[in-house]
């Protein structure tokens, strides 16, 4: 495994993340852990979740990840082994301040998170996506105070726009407050809309990007074929999640561009999924690519990633993938 800088941080993140979003939902809490070993014991170091988890979110379930996470964490000890990321902002009860990035919502998420977590600090703690509801300086004045706290360590953000970055990171400069050090944007060979402006911008602001769904919900595992349904407890039939993800992949363009790619791995002896991972890696703005599963032996493609290099070759073939793709207007 290899380590990268979150960002112009000195905090050190293995560049392959864990995601734990099917934990307690897709995987039952002894797969977890069997997930959470094998990750481990290949040397990530960085874990993902979100005070929402599992998918599909839902506030008769959520929390459910962070606890299994913090059970596995009792159990192993050695916490300061791992940076531990989780966010807020999706709806996690029933009540109108349940949600949202406002002071109340951000300070009680918190102390929620660090219960099931068991742990006595938040490594990153990140909004999940913008709240255009509450006034940015609120947010991240309350971020501020946990910083200051000693209750969480570093703050980052998650699908936000550039435009919403750029606005954060202003306020954080003007204010004296603890900004943004990483965001955590959609990249993968289908999906590669953050190349125009947002990785610029973290370039230039020494920002950290953490990518996530870099197979593309498991599509770029060369698992799924346009001729038949998405198989039943996968990601793409996983309520609204399921909805979202086949509005992003589940496309006749897509698929003929992965068969493309397929080829070109049989031909080569290659393994598309550990070409995806480690293509996303190859970008030096990437800090770390978030990688999940359902089972353990799901990881042994993506973990793989960290010592593959791509050739010229390769890289040129995944550069025409995407220019095959018919554009699409920019939502999620």
């Amino acid at each position: 495994m290899k380590y990268r800088r979150l960002g112009r941080t000195g905090l050190k993140v293995s560049e392959i993340c864990l995601g734990t979003m099917t934990f307690a939902g897709q995987s039952d809490e002894a797969t977890s852990y069997r997930i959470l070993d094998e990750a481990t014991e290949h040397g990530v170091t960085f874990i993902d979740t979100a005070d929402a988890y599992p998918i599909p979110p839902d506030p008769e379930t959520a929390g459910g990840t962070e606890t299994v996470i913090g059970r596995w964490l009792e159990a192993k000890g050695g916490r300061d082994r791992f940076v531990i990321a989780t966010k807020c902002r999706l709806k996690v009860g029933h009540g109108p301040n349940d949600q949202g990035l406002s002071r109340r919502h951000i300070l009680a998420a918190c102390e929620a998170s660090l219960r099931r977590l068991k742990i006595e600090a938040i490594d990153l703690y990140q909004a999940h996506m913008p709240d255009l509801e509450t006034p940015i300086d609120e947010t991240l004045r309350a971020f501020d105070d946990l910083v200051r706290a000693g209750k969480v360590r570093y703050v980052g953000c998650s699908n936000y726009a550039t435009w919403q970055l750029a606005l954060a990171l202003g306020t954080s400069e003007r204010a004296g407050l603890a900004r943004y050090d990483c965001v955590q944007p959609r990249y993968n060979l289908l999906y590669r809309e953050i190349e125009t402006e947002l990785l610029p911008l973290c370039r230039d602001q020494g920002v950290g990007v953490i990518v996530y769904n870099p197979l593309a919900g498991g599509l770029l595992s060369g698992k799924h074929r346009p001729d038949q349904p998405p198989p039943a407890g996968t990601r793409f039939t996983l309520g609204v999640s399921g909805e979202l993800y086949r509005e992003r992949y589940w496309q006749a363009a897509q698929f003929e561009a992965i068969e493309t790619l397929r080829d070109f791995c049989q031909a080569r002896g290659l393994d598309l999924a550990t070409l995806s991972v480690a293509w996303v890696l190859s970008h030096p703005e990437i800090s770390a690519a978030i990688v999940g599963a359902s089972r353990p032996e799901q990881l042994a493609a993506t973990l793989a990633a960290t010592n593959f290099s791509l050739d010229d070759e390769t890289l040129a073939a995944c550069d025409a993938l995407w220019w095959t793709l018919p554009r699409r207007p920019v939502t999620r």
